[in-house]
């Protein structure tokens, strides 16, 4: 495949992705044009209100400026005046991550990966541009600066992703020092090691000596149970002098906390979702009766669904800001916490209906889900250590720290996304507190993580660490006891000592070899 044919395939994909997010909201506008107004209206109306729709999905703020006949039928305080809609419908913005991330695959798996991925952000940017300049009218402007980079940043994020798989992780890994474990000390590592690398597919490895103090015969054996010859020596030249600048304690620390704190917001965002997927089943009545007030006929009915499902990624994000204690407001003056609900009069959308209402005697109950989640991010955390020197309590509980501090950026940077204001008067104020929840998250995530990792460690050789019950004997895997054949030694390595591993162990090793 030429390196043009890889660039325009690549911007047909961009083509089609956005083609895709805007006639989400373009057809049933289309079709409503057709039946209601028998297309007596100029479609360019719908056109840009289509674009708008797209553009908010986005992270573009707009500009709004109603009708003086409009703002008298609706009769809302500070309608008259211009008002911004600032809250994003981040199901647009998730579905051009995951399309993005599609793009950069398809463009990874082409020889000219770069070339693709360059393709597809540059005509995702141009379609971005034309869309821009076409949606602009007096009623309603969006801000052309933000919508001329927000869009492409979101899907460049997703291709680079896509084509960039592993790569991050070889470039973290060839850093000596950053093992993305607890910090400590290794033995059986040469001379100017660390005691663990990073294999061809950016996956954590250990290093284990053959023979005392021989470098030659040292083996990596990743965390998949394959066995590579160990090739850091070349990494460590390239990369000594960016490594040397802090101490491999820190390296590490910092690489445990960043993935112990996606972790852990990843583990509060699912149970915020489940949360969500049951609060819509539970109040399926009451958003039924909702559909039927608002009477919106049926192609009406459809476009306030698609505008509720692209709503659902903000939602999961409000359950979280519920659960870490703050929650969310539903218009100035409102609030939907775990101590109670108190509203006003909230936007006519039917799933808001599976709001939680008045006081709940349990709602405190809901600020657990951040504390056990980050200690079991600590917990397994701690469990995969390699390291035979157990690190200091000061650096576990600095690595504590660091995990609610990666949490509450995240979740706090999450909330700042979802909310911001929706109409005029009272709804200038929908969603969370950004720096509430960030603040509150990195306290609660950081004190359970710090207790999770003061747990007792496992037990040598339970986490494939390289050193086993034999004490790393010459002749022998790491993690195995003498005597173990060689087609069980991996099994063994892998199912650890503790009562669980050893009866997998054991099961695996009844079974039959094929």
């Amino acid at each position: 495949m030429k390196r043009l044919t890889t660039a325009l395939l690549a911007a047909l994909d961009a083509l089609i992705v956005v083609a895709i997010g805007v006639g989400i909201a373009l057809v049933p506008l289309t079709v409503l044009w057709a039946t209601q107004f028998d297309m007596a209206v100029n479609w360019l109306v719908f056109w840009r209100a289509a674009v708008d729709v797209w553009l908010v999905g986005n992270g573009v703020d707009l500009v709004v400026q109603l009708d003086p006949t409009l703002v008298a039928a609706l009769n809302l305080p500070g309608s008259d005046a211009a008002f911004p809609i600032t809250i994003a419908l981040l199901g647009f913005a998730l579905m051009a991550v995951l399309f993005g991330l599609r793009t950069g695959r398809r463009a990874a798996e082409t020889p000219y990966r770069w070339v693709g991925v360059t393709g597809a952000i540059a005509g995702y940017a141009l379609l971005t541009a034309l869309l821009v300049l076409s949606a602009g009218t007096d009623a309603v402007r969006p801000q052309t600066v933000q919508g001329l980079v927000l869009p492409p940043l979101i899907f460049a994020a997703g291709v680079l992703i896509g084509a960039g798989q592993g790569q991050l992780g070889r470039l973290i890994g060839s850093i000596p020092g950053l093992p993305g474990r607890l910090p400590g000390v290794v033995r059986g590592a040469g001379r100017g090691a660390t005691g663990s690398s990073a294999d061809s597919a950016g996956n954590v490895a250990s290093v284990s000596g053959s023979g005392a103090g021989s470098s030659a015969g040292k083996s990596v054996h990743g965390l998949n149970g394959t066995s590579n010859t160990s090739n850091t020596s070349s990494n460590t030249s390239s990369t000594g002098a960016a490594a040397g600048l802090l101490p491999v304690a820190v390296r590490a620390g910092a690489a445990a906390a960043l993935r112990s704190g996606a972790a852990a917001a990843a583990g509060i965002l699912c149970v915020s979702g489940i949360t969500v997927f049951v609060l819509i089943l539970t109040s399926y009545a009451t958003i039924i009766g909702l559909y039927e007030t608002v009477q919106a006929g049926v192609l009406g009915g459809i476009a306030l669904t698609l505008l509720q499902l692209s709503l659902i990624p903000n939602l999961v994000i409000w359950a979280a800001a519920w659960f870490a204690g703050p929650g969310i407001a539903v218009g100035v003056g409102t609030s939907v916490s775990p101590v109670g609900t108190s509203l006003g009069a909230v936007p006519g959308l039917p799933i808001l209906g599976g709001l939680p209402q008045g006081s709940l005697a349990f709602g405190f109950v809901g600020l657990l889900v951040p504390l056990l989640v980050g200690f079991l991010a600590a917990v397994i955390l701690r469990q995969r250590a390699t390291a035979d020197v157990p690190p200091s309590i000061s650096e576990r509980l600095l690595t504590g720290l660091g995990t609610g501090f990666v949490t509450g950026v995240l979740l706090g940077l999450l909330a700042w996304w979802s909310g911001g204001a929706l109409g005029p008067g009272r709804l200038v104020e929908v969603g969370p507190n950004p720096l509430l929840v960030g603040a509150l998250v990195a306290l609660e995530v950081g004190i359970a993580a710090c207790l999770g990792l003061l747990t007792p460690a496992p037990p040598v050789g339970a986490n494939g660490s390289g050193h086993g019950a034999t004490g790393g004997m010459p002749g022998t895997k790491p993690g195995t006891k003498p005597g173990t054949k060689p087609a069980t030694a991996s099994r063994a390595a892998r199912s650890g000592t503790s009562g669980v591993g050893r009866l997998l162990g054991r099961l695996r090793a009844a079974l039959p070899r094929r």
